[in-house]
């Protein structure tokens, strides 16, 4: 994929960016670790819409979160730092804006740091990993969905939102591990069987019985992208979606398989993709800020508390 690189990194304000903004690293978005990147694409959506006001929504209820992590036992963020891009004129048709996000990626990669994406809906995935799949050789995606996404194409659209796990594993080094998923097409079920070697799927249903050591185990010692689909989350606790899908996984399970993938990979980069907000109900839109700040915080942080 031929990427569209920007000229430079423009910032938002603390009044704006991601976390409440009187925090002692906010005035130094350029020595930031973490780098939030808002790319709300809404191009695809087969059912409910709403993802391109996600990144916004998510921004405006991590003002709420509380810095200091009860779990870590610290302020996590001060540990990394943490800087917000404003988001740009997204191109179209979607590939084009997949070449604009993807050369944003790079440039906050070439600078050694950590990209976050926030979408948008899920066909920004294959953008969003095109740098880090040309770094590094030995690349697994963390998944957690409700959806397979490994249609070959949807309604027309090769990059649509149905297939941006099919798009990710064009690169041919990359494997995939996905976590939660209760809704595959015939069509995708057949593409697993073929690809076994190189997907392994932890189904929704099976979930009581899940080892996240196994879970985690093609993680071991590699670099780790992880996309999280806020529908991997069930419907009772996430309505704020596209297609909201009952079965699937509590919050705290999340944490959980995230927590872990973090001990014993390496993750890299990351998304959370799908928030379609509901005018009057912050809670998903806090669940989804909290999300996203308790994984850059595993990510940047560390996963053991300090005492």
């Amino acid at each position: 994929m031929t990427r569209a690189r920007p000229d430079r990194l423009d910032y938002l304000p603390a009044s704006e960016g991601f976390l409440e903004p009187e925090r002692a690293d906010a005035a130094r978005p350029e020595e930031a670790r973490a780098v939030v990147i808002p790319f709300g694409l809404e191009a695809s959506v087969s059912y409910g819409g709403g993802t391109a006001a996600g990144p916004a929504a998510i921004l405006a209820a991590s003002h709420q979160l509380e810095l200091f992590d009860e779990e870590l036992w610290r302020e996590p963020c001060l540990d990394f730092g943490v800087a917000t891009l404003r988001q740009p004129a997204i191109a179209t048709p979607i590939e084009a804006a997949l070449k604009q996000l993807a050369g944003t990626v790079e440039t906050v990669l070439e600078a050694g740091r950590f990209p976050l994406v926030l979408g948008g809906e899920h066909s920004i995935t294959p953008g969003a990993i095109d740098p880090l799949a040309a770094a590094y050789r030995d690349l697994v995606v963390l998944q957690l969905d409700a959806h397979a996404d490994l249609r070959d194409g949807y309604l027309g659209e090769r990059y649509s939102h149905a297939s941006a796990m099919r798009r990710v594993l064009d690169h041919g080094h990359v494997t995939l591990v996905s976590v939660g998923i209760r809704a595959i097409s015939a069509g995708e079920a057949t593409y697993l069987e073929a690809n076994r070697d190189r997907i392994n799927v932890h189904w929704a249903r099976e979930q009581a019985r899940w080892n996240l050591d196994e879970i985690v185990a093609p993680l071991h010692g590699r670099p780790v992208y992880v996309t999280f689909d806020i529908d991997a989350l069930d419907a009772a606790v996430m309505p704020a979606t596209g297609t909201p899908t009952p079965g699937g996984l509590q919050y705290l399970t999340a944490l959980a398989v995230l927590k872990r993938a973090a001990e014993v990979g390496r993750i890299v980069g990351a998304d959370l993709v799908e928030l379609a907000p509901i005018p009057g109900l912050h809670a998903a839109d806090y669940t989804a800020a909290a999300l996203a700040y308790k994984l850059m915080s595993y990510a940047l942080s560390g996963t053991a508390p300090r005492r």
